[in-house]
């Protein structure tokens, strides 16, 4: 499996709006896309701090989602909506996951 961990500051005000663009690139989310899970989580000690977590196949089935035509549309729309809510570009971590396990 592989993972980014996708950092983002919010907006003062626009802490609400978060749930609204998750759901928005959720839309355009394709179901072989290899992506298997998206974690948005904000920053207890720091509101206006989000990560999210998204966890693929591999390396190579996300970096083909990010071209997939079919997923363009949507994004326009997830993107605007982010330029709105979110303070600067978000920074991108790249990670190879080692363990994962669900109860």
């Amino acid at each position: 499996m592989w993972a980014q961990m996708i950092t983002m500051r919010v907006k003062p005000g626009r802490e609400a709006d978060v749930e609204r663009a998750m759901e928005q690139l959720q839309a355009a989310e394709q179901p072989d896309s290899g992506l298997l899970r998206t974690t948005t989580m904000r920053d207890v000690n720091d509101p206006t701090l989000v990560y999210t977590l998204v966890v693929f196949e591999n390396e190579e089935r996300a970096r083909a989602r990010e071209n997939d035509p079919r997923r363009q549309e949507g994004l326009q729309v997830a993107r605007a909506t982010m330029a709105e809510i979110f303070d600067g570009a978000p920074q991108f971590v790249d990670l190879t996951v080692v363990y994962d396990v669900s109860p």
